[in-house]
Formats: structure tokens, sequence, C-alpha cells
């Protein structure tokens, strides 16, 4: 997949849903780490931001930003792309909340395609919104993946300590277990391992592949599903020269990469992978969707209705994505100019 050529030193954040955290960890952002070597630029509403930052008590001034002008240092540059009033209430999105949260999104694209951004950090949007706004999409994952034309996908959870990504997401765990296929682990497994090299910069990537059942299926005891798909998955991946292990029983996996014994896990189901992350990685979690030709990270957490406009969002999240977005544009743009020289 051809990879999006840029030279911009400019990261966009998108603001999320204008009545969720977003704005306010947007604003908070700034705080949390100095001598960044990208710059970030919030691609939102001016209005709500001003509001917000006034509201939360936020000194730093807000300013207009446009595509091509210069990054104005100790201020929060936003390119506002909407205008949403004073008429607003935390926790209640509706259909112009949706299109605003979805504008900030296909802008961010157009802007790193025409290289005006390297990469793209996201605030949490949410569903019913984006679908009450007429889109069809079920989330900034498969919004994504069509905006850039991006065919193979998938998402990773990603910590200082744990990287995981998921062959199955949000289904019935019973609906997980019976839609499991050997095409689908080693389609995720080779996703992974790409993602490790290019995005990561682990030139020989170690991943271990969860099994589903209790003791990997116990040689077929308590399920064959380890014996008949994830095993004949791994033994394809490791046929390619790649270091994959597996099926690795569920309850030692976690703690194995959490010790440094793998770069990856790849998890069946949805909560396999995401209790143990979590409970890691439950302030600085990073989402990134692999697979793309642009890049982008996601704070691990969702719009937060119930605190929103209160002054206690943790911006954590968004500060770890916004660092793993500029390694990763930093690890694609090394290993694009390797190739260019080979």
């Amino acid at each position: 997949m051809q990879r999006t050529k840029t030279s911009s030193r400019i990261i966009g954040i998108t603001m999320g849903c204008p009545v969720g955290v977003g704005p306010e960890i947007a604003l908070r952002f700034p705080a949390t780490g100095q001598d960044r070597a990208f710059t970030p630029v919030v691609l939102g509403d001016l209005g709500v931001l001003r509001r917000t930052a006034q509201l939360l008590g936020v000194t730093a001034p807000v300013v207009a930003w446009q595509p091509g002008a210069p990054v104005l240092p100790g201020v929060i540059n936003v390119y506002s792309l909407s205008d949403l009033g004073p008429g607003l209430r935390w926790g209640q999105p509706d259909a112009e909340t949706g299109r605003a949260m979805a504008r900030y999104i296909e802008e961010a694209v157009r802007l790193i395609q025409a290289g005006d951004l390297a990469a793209m950090v996201t605030c949490p949007i949410t569903k019913s919104a984006l679908k009450m706004a007429g889109y069809a999409y079920p989330g900034h994952t498969e919004m994504l993946a069509a905006l850039s034309g991006a065919e193979e996908y998938a998402m990773m959870m990603a910590g200082g300590t744990l990287r995981v990504t998921l062959v199955t997401i949000h289904q019935a765990l019973v609906q997980a277990a019976a839609s499991l296929n050997q095409t689908a682990v080693e389609r995720l497994i080779a996703i992974t391992h790409r993602a490790l090299q290019e995005d990561f910069g682990l030139a020989a990537p170690r991943i271990a592949v969860a099994g589903l059942n209790p003791h990997a299926g116990e040689g077929g005891l308590f399920g064959r599903e380890e014996e008949e798909v994830i095993a004949p998955a791994v033994q394809a991946a490791a046929a390619r020269g790649w270091q994959v292990s597996g099926p690795v029983p569920p309850d030692t996996v976690f703690y194995r990469a959490s010790q440094g014994q793998f770069d990856a896990v790849v998890a069946m189901y949805h909560d396999q992978g995401l209790i143990p992350f979590k409970l890691l990685h439950f302030r600085d979690g990073v989402n990134v969707t692999l697979g793309l030709p642009i890049v982008r990270t996601s704070v691990d957490h969702g719009t937060a209705y119930d605190i929103a406009g209160t002054g206690i969002a943790d911006p954590a999240s968004l500060a770890a994505a916004f660092d793993l977005a500029a390694t990763i544009v930093a690890n694609r743009r090394r290993l694009a100019e390797t190739r260019g020289g080979a």
C-alpha cells in the first residue's frame, strides 16, 4: 500500500464530539509536555474551545489558524471548521454536533493527503450523533479507512508495556468464537507484523498469538479452535520467516508480553485483549489504526459525557496518542528514506 508523503511538522488533533471531553483534553494537552518535535493544531470549533477555556480557566490563548500559515508558539492553534454557537449542552449530542465532528475528521484526512499535516490524533466521538448526521460508519476506524482508501486495516491498542491487536472486536462472545477462521487470524498476524516493522521500527518483531480456550484448548479437551484455526495460522506466518508463537495460553501470554518476551499479542476477542491492556494502560493507552496510508492514533476512551465540562478530564491518553503518532511518522519517514536510497 502506498504511503502518504509529507514534510509537515504539524499533527492535527480532531476535537471530537463538541459536547464531550474532547474540547477539554485538547485544551489541556499542551501542558502535558515540552519541546515536542511536532506541533499540534486542533481541528474543531474556535467558539466552543474559547468558551471551554474560559469555563475551565485555561489561560493559553486560543487563536485561529489556517493551513499553510505559521503555527504560533505558546498558544492553542485552531483550524475552525464549525460555528456551533453558545447553546450547546454538555453531554447532549445531536445531528449538528455529529456533522461537526465528522467534518473535523474529513478535513484532517484531506490535509494529510495534501501534505499540510503529518498525522492526525482523534478525540472521542459518539456513534449515535454520527448516525443522526447521516453517516453510516459505525465509528472512526471504518470512516478513516473509507476516506483514505484502505482495504486491510485493524485496531491496535498500544502502550509502553503492552501492545494488543484483536481478531474480532465488537461481537457477542459466542458470536466471536463462532466467527474465528484461519484466514482472519493470518490476516491480523500479517497486519500486526507489518505495523511493528514500519510504524514501530522493529526489524524482527516477536508476535504471540493467544489461544481462545483455557490452556489453549489443552490438546482439544477444552475446544478445537487452537488445533483447527489458530495453530495453522501461526504455522503459515512462521513459514514466512516471522517470529510468531502460539497458540499461547491466554492466562499467561499477556504477562509474558508485559515482561518483554513479545512485542505484541494477537488476541482472539475484544475483552481477552482489552482487560489486560486497560489494567496496565488505563490512563495512557493509545488506539492505533493499522494499515492506513495515513497516520492516525486516538485516545483510548470515550466521550465521557458524565464528566464533560467539569474540568476533571485527563489528557494523558491524548498526550500518549500524540507522541506515538509523532514516533510513527518519524519511523515511516526513516523507512521511506532507506528504501529510496536502496
